[in-house]
């Protein structure tokens, strides 16, 4: 039987740009097609708007697999970092996909108790929830970044403990597997760089980049969502799954989203928080590092959540944006496909 064949699915984050591209997935029953895909989260504006998204989509245009998405999909308010309605959520559940976070690196910077309140807390509701719910939840996947691995900013100190709270709650949730995704950019979403420089570039500029050498890993939602999808699929225990995905430098999406416009490029410094290049596994986790299809996968470093010797990693050195293998003709195609996603999107 697939993973969430007749499963309830809870999404936390669910109304954001990942967890609606996740949802969207699910209803397609590639894993599986979920007795109920619970949506949840804090605000009451974006779920209304993502309900009446499948309520009133055009039979004639759209695929068969969303007709009945009015019954398998339910909408719960609620924040992570309320434990109460966090449980209530967790015990009608048997997998989990958690989204909810606080990820704007300057707002993170500015507010840091709040972020630990979402990352931090939120997660160890989670796992707190599962533990009570005993047996019932079957997989929890959480969703990191790269900025979780040597972390300098908020955002990133409170997802990497994110990810060590679901690695350690395998062991006092030994019915449950808890396994985590980390990845970079993601294309075309609320807060990346793209829509930022499209909207900067149509009115004629100037486009704003904070520094000239400043690269970042760049995936699309899809790619996001076939990471988690991996995950749940294949990871142990207390793996992290991290998908192998080109590296640009930042400056070269402007460019390219510039093309032959006479649009100037400004420069304006690093914001709070901000690297300069990310990572996607260190040195230190090189040697826990394997290779599984598409994927790189750092294991555990918990001795209880080894499940095998270590072999020979298929990374020297860490898995750095500084190794850049995008330039700007590369990227035109990525600025191309978001521009018509979005072009469709105004026209629907």
């Amino acid at each position: 039987m697939s993973l969430l064949e007749g499963k309830t699915v809870l999404v936390t984050g669910g109304t954001g740009s990942l967890g609606r591209c996740l949802v969207r997935r699910l209803l397609t029953g590639e894993m599986g097609m979920p007795k109920r895909i619970v949506v949840f989260s804090r605000d009451e504006a974006k779920q209304h708007e993502m309900r009446l998204s499948y309520l009133n989509r055009d039979a004639a245009t759209d695929e068969v697999i969303y007709a009945d998405s009015n019954k398998v999909l339910a909408f719960q308010i609620g924040d992570v970092r309320d434990y109460r309605v966090v449980r209530s959520a967790v015990r009608r559940s048997e997998v989990i996909f958690h989204a909810a976070a606080l990820k704007q690196v300057p707002n993170c910077e500015y507010f840091p108790y709040e972020a630990v309140q979402t990352n931090v807390t939120g997660a160890n509701n989670i796992a707190r929830a599962v533990e009570e719910a005993g047996s019932s939840v079957e997989l929890v996947v959480g969703i990191s970044t790269d900025k979780a691995c040597k972390p300098v900013n908020v955002m990133g100190m409170t997802k990497a403990l994110q990810e060590r709270i679901f690695v350690t709650a395998n062991l006092r949730c030994p019915d449950t597997r808890f396994v985590a995704v980390r990845y970079g950019n993601v294309i075309g979403s609320r807060g990346s760089v793209l829509p930022l420089f499209v909207a900067q570039a149509e009115r004629g500029g100037p486009v704003t980049v904070t520094a000239p050498e400043m690269t970042r890993f760049f995936l699309s939602l899809d790619e996001a969502v076939d990471t988690v999808v991996a995950a749940g699929n294949e990871a142990l225990a207390g793996e992290i799954y991290i998908p192998r995905v080109p590296a640009a430098r930042v400056s070269d999406i402007a460019r390219a989203v510039i093309a032959d416009r006479d649009v100037e490029i400004t420069f304006t410094g690093i914001r709070p928080g901000e690297k300069i290049h990310e990572v996607l596994v260190s040195e230190e986790e090189c040697y826990r590092t394997i290779q599984r299809g598409a994927y790189y996968v750092i294991r555990p470093m918990l001795p209880e959540l080894q499940h095998e010797a270590p072999g020979a990693s298929p990374l020297e050195a860490e898995y750095s944006s500084a190794d850049v293998t995008l330039d700007v003709d590369g990227l035109r195609g990525l600025v191309e496909a978001h521009l018509a996603r979005l072009h469709g999107v105004r026209r629907g």
